[in-house]
This record gives C-alpha cells, sequence and structure tokens, in this order.
C-alpha cells in the first residue's frame, strides 16, 4: 500500500522534540556551530535523555552479521569491476550481494566469492539526476519467506521506497513523498535488528525541512516492512524517528542495538550521531558541535572538516565502526564502546578514490564500493570496483 509521507506526519501531529547534525561537499552559505579543525575529533555520548520512555528507544539487537572478527584491511581483493556509480549494497541470505547503479537503474548480482556481475533486475521509474537516481537497497529479513528486496530510488515527482522480488516486474511503492533535488536525497535504507526499515532523507536543498516536524525531509523514518509508521515511534502515526539532519547516508547497529547515522555537514564538519528516538540533530541551525539551545539539539560524536570525509556508507564489525568517505577518498574506523566513540583511524586514504558504501556480509567479510564514476571523481581503470576484505579472528 502506498503512504503518502507528508499526511503520514501530518495525520501524527508531531511536534519538534530533541537535535543534533549534517555533511557533503561544500555548498554555498554557512550555519552555525563550530569551525572546522584540521583532525577529527570525538566526544563521549551518554544514555538516553532523562524521561525518554523505554519503549520509544531502539530495541536490542541480534549479534552483528559476521561474529567478533575483525575485518583484515591488509587482505582486500577486487569481486567485481566495471560497474557504473554503484551506490546500494545489500547481500542476500547466501552471501551473494545485490549491487544498485544510481543512473542505469540495474541491480547487479555478484557471487558471495566474487565474479562477474550479472544484472538481475532494471527497477522501473528512477529518474537519475543529480544526487539522485536508484540509491539504498535493502533485503526483507524475512527473504526466505517472502522473496522482497527494498529500494530508495528518485523518481519523476519524488524520493521513494519500493519493493518488488527479482522475478516482477512492477514494484510495490511503500512510502512516497520524500522531496527530490539535484542535491541532498538521503537514500540509504537498512532494516534494523527490530525487523522495522529505516531510511535517511536529505533536506532536498531546503534547509527549514529539516525542522519541520511534518515533512519527511531531512529525517531518520522508521516504518513497518509496508511503509507504515512503525509501532513504538516518538509519535504514533508518524513515520518520523529523529529530525535536524541535512543529508543522512550512513546507517548502522552496534551490537546493543544502538543505531549510529552518518551526515554530510555543508562547509565545515561532518558527523557521526548515536540517534535516539525522538531527537533533534540540530540542522540547520547547528553543524557539527555548537550551541544545543538548551538540550533542544543533540551534539555528535565525531565530526571530520569536510574534506577528509563527506561520509556515505557505514557499517560496524565488532566493537569498530566503519565509514566510506567520497571526498576524503579513505576508510574511516571508529573505535565504540558502550556508546561512546574513540579516535578515528583513516585508512586506505588516497588509493581508490572516492569510496561509497561499506557493508558487512553475511560471513563477516567487509565490502567496499568506490564512487569514481559519479562524476566527481577521477576515474580510474577498472572504476567503478567492489572490495572484499575477509574477517579475521578475533575478538572485535
Amino acid at each position: 500500500m502506498r503512504k503518502n509521507a507528508s499526511r503520514i506526519a501530518a495525520a501524527a501531529g508531531l511536534t519538534v522534540l530533541l537535535a543534533g547534525c549534517a555533511g557533503d561537499p561544500a555548498t554555498p552559505g554557512t550555519a552555525s556551530g563550530a569551525a572546522a579543525t584540521p583532525v577529527a575529533t570525538t566526544a563521549s555520548a551518554s544514555a538516553p535523555a532523562t524521561g525518554t520512555p523505554a519503549a520509544e528507544r531502539s530495541p536490542s539487537a541480534s549479534p552483528a552479521p559476521g561474529g567478533t572478527g575483525t575485518p583484515d584491511l591488509g587482505a582486500g581483493r577486487e569481486v567485481a569491476t566495471g560497474i557504473r556509480t554503484p551506490w546500494g549494497l545489500a547481500f542476500l541470505p547466501g552471501g551473494d550481494a545485490l549491487v544498485a547503479e544510481r543512473d542505469s537503474g540495474r541491480i547487479l548480482r555478484v557471487p558471495a566469492g566474487g565474479g562477474q556481475p550479472r544484472e538481475v533486475y532494471r527497477v522501473p521509474g528512477v529518474t537519475p539526476g543529480g544526487e539522485g537516481g536508484l540509491l539504498g537497497l535493502a533485503v526483507s529479513p524475512g527473504y526466505d519467506e517472502d522473496r522482497y528486496v527494498y529500494a530508495y530510488l528518485t523518481a519523476a515527482s519524488d524520493n521513494r521506497i519500493v519493493r518488488f522480488r527479482l522475478d516482477d516486474a512492477t514494484p510495490e511503492t511503500v512510502f512516497e513523498g520524500i522531496a527530490k533535488a539535484g542535491i541532498h536525497n538521503g537514500g540509504r535504507i537498512a532494516f534494523g535488528p527490530d525487523g522495522m526499515l529505516y531510511a535517511g532523507t536529505g533536506d532536498a536543498g531546503v534547509r527549514g525541512a529539516s525542522q519541520d516536524p511534518v515533512s519527511p525531509n531531512g529525517k531518520i523514518l522508521r516504518l513497518t516492512p509496508e511503509g507504515e509508521p512503525a509501532p513504538g515511534n516518538p509519535r504514533a502515526g508518524s513515520a518520523v524517528y529523529s529530525l535536524g539532519h541535512r543529508n543522512v547516508q550512513g546507517l548502522a547497529w552496534d551490537a546493543r542495538g544502538r543505531l549510529f547515522a552518518l551526515e554530510f555537514g555543508q562547509n565545515a564538519l561532518d558527523e557521526v550521531n548515536l540517534i535516539e528516538p525522538g531527537r533533534n540533530y540540530g540542522w540547520p541551525e547547528v553543524e557539527g558541535k555548537g550551541d544545543t539551545a538548551g538540550g533542544r539539539f543533540t551534539d555528535p560524536l565525531v565530526t571530520w572538516p569536510t574534506g577528509e570525509a563527506s561520509p556515505s556508507g557505514a557499517a560496524i564489525a565488532g566493537n569498530t565502526l566503519y565509514v566510506a568517505a567520497l571526498r576524503g577518498e579513505r576508510l574511516w574506523t571508529v573505535p565504540l564502546r558502550d556508546g561512546r566513540a574513540g579516535e578515528p583511524r583513516a585508512e586506505l586514504t588516497g588509493r581508490y578514490g572516492r569510496l561509497r558504501t561499506v557493508a558487512v556480509a553475511p560471513d563477516g567479510a567487509l565490502w567496499l564500493t568506490t564512487s569514481n564514476t559519479d562524476g566527481r571523481g577521477d576515474v580510474r581503470d577498472g572504476d567503478d570496483r567492489i572490495l572484499r576484505y575477509p574477517a579475521s579472528p578475533g575478538t572485535g
């Protein structure tokens, strides 16, 4: 059943709750908040705010895919090459990967052990342009029974979420009405450990949308697999899970079910945020760490100057958050402990160019995609490519 985003949020009568902020290549304009610093900075995160009902907190998680081993970043190998602007990446239960090409609307299947990508679906209705097109992919947690694949895409009139079976030519729209633009379309989707579908959206270049409780833009949405507002959301009948975001393209959960999200900053600071239901992450009032307006806004855990990150994909293996950086052309590793972030470390700097998506496979390996054919990178022989880093035994 189609769900209109504006209608759902309006029906909830949602009021602005609490806060945090944003990050991508620099665009005109300025925002209040901390100035850029030459190195990444971190801050600890506290437990959920006093007064947050237990029913509204993130549910507990099952163990992260791949167990406790950590990826061996010194043992990477190419598993696929020649892909045009890969964006979404999701794994089938057997370990094969589905990869979305942003501009062609094609979904390619890559064998778990690597090999020639094979087109298995072409999503109808994709209208590419600027940063829009076929974006995030997610595989249903019940795929063995329902066979559903979900996609976040830019259509002729909006951004929307659809689902389909690979043998069905007609997708079902489950959520629509997310404003689109040439920039800031968000697009990452993922099923959480609670079985609900989460979506990171952008402000579509309209800064005020992020603070508008009725707009689905500049938010993290939490939906049932059918596209309904999920039970336990901050406001019944609303899909909005958190607000005050500029452009969310990375979502990942730790083994205790805590949700971490990546955000593109404007001219100063990109962010890692610990997401709590109903919190307000500050955009456009604050970029990076700044005045929380007496607790109305929530500061990020980690910030980077935009030239060092512009983060898109996120994944957690063991106790480490992996962040794929576009403009920064590196993979950031961020140690996590009890919802707090340690000192980030840059890996693979400049080796493969722009990095878009990172994900943990069912066998614990870390998969990483480049994004040099997206119009902003220096194309290298074999681009774009997918790299696989095997899991090594350990405690994470």
